[in-house]
């Protein structure tokens, strides 16, 4: 009977703890400093506007009003860091070669016609910039814009030379990097621990997992981005007669598992800023800032500017 009582006071105890840490979490953990904060994130510079991850992007980006460039990197033969989302030219120049082994001068431009890869057979047509640029061309032109960079591939050179730009620009407080790669994130945090970093896959699992079983109170956390997909969105650029009922139910599972409004409110509370990607409709933005995602990642910058106007004069 006492084993009993001894249990069930412990468990009582454990619940009431954790119901308490998890609406104030501030009396464990200290809240993170944020040097922004981003509503507005164009994907690729805004991939279905503009050529992903050109220039031209970014400008477009930036001029409508956008709070942080989102975009990948990558490294030449000659050890440049160029803004690229494939290792592999092939879908973006129509020429089938890595670019690690290409030095940058050999790049060579997008096709004038890029499919948008979250929007279904939605196209991008572009200007004339379709040049691959360098990351420091990005800070060179943008140097008090947030910028959210992806590590494409586990390269200690390539982390090593973003790290490097990162502390040249003096834009450690408004940069933020990472990948799904768990090994990537952690070199990224080993190379250069002021530069704010993403839950990589692994860790959003673990993330879950604590959230479900009351264990996330007590858990610190070193991440500073919580970035995840919406999972519904699967079935807008998918042909729907080709899901299986168990496909259905997987992605419902997981939506239902992700898309939780008090996950992200205590993640918030500790300092911990939600980006839902990549979403291209309204109703998914809605959806987003409704669970409450600090921001939202879109190909449609333009769009999202006009969701943001509408959506704010509604919460005054």
């Amino acid at each position: 009977m006492s084993a009993a009582v001894y249990i069930l006071s412990s468990l009582g105890g454990f619940v009431l703890s954790s119901a308490l840490l998890f609406k104030c979490p501030s009396l464990l953990h200290s809240k993170k400093k944020q040097s922004f904060r981003s509503r507005h994130i164009s994907h690729r510079g805004g991939a279905g506007e503009n050529l992903e991850n050109t220039m031209a992007a970014f400008r477009h980006a930036v001029q409508l009003g956008t709070e942080m460039l989102e975009l990948d990197c990558h490294l030449t033969k000659d050890e440049q860091v160029v803004v690229s989302h494939d290792s592999n030219l092939k879908r973006t120049t129509g020429l089938n070669v890595d670019i690690s082994d290409l030095t940058f001068a050999e790049l060579p431009p997008y096709h004038c016609k890029l499919h948008v890869s979250f929007k279904k057979d939605n196209f991008c047509v572009g200007g004339e910039d379709r040049r691959i640029p360098l990351l420091r061309e990005v800070f060179e032109a943008f140097p008090d814009m947030p910028i959210n960079i992806d590590i494409k591939v586990n390269n200690d050179i390539l982390i090593q030379k973003v790290s490097d730009l990162v502390k040249e620009f003096n834009r450690q407080d408004i940069t933020v990097w990472g990948n799904v790669s768990d090994q990537i994130v952690k070199k990224c945090y080993r190379t250069n621990p002021q530069i704010p970093i993403l839950f990589c896959r692994q860790r959003v699992l673990l993330l879950i997992g604590l959230f479900y079983t009351g264990l996330l109170p007590f858990y610190p956390l070193r991440e500073q981005f919580l970035e995840i997909p919406m999972p519904s969105i699967n079935l807008k650029l998918s042909d729907l007669s080709n899901i299986s009922r168990s496909q259905r139910f997987i992605i419902w599972l997981t939506d239902t598992l992700l898309m939780r409004k008090s996950l992200f409110e205590h993640l918030k509370a500790r300092g911990i800023q939600v980006y839902i990607w990549v979403l291209n409709d309204k109703e998914d933005f809605k959806r987003a800032f409704d669970l409450g995602a600090t921001g939202v990642m879109t190909d449609y910058p333009t769009l999202l500017k006009e969701f943001l106007e509408q959506y704010s004069r509604k919460e005054q």
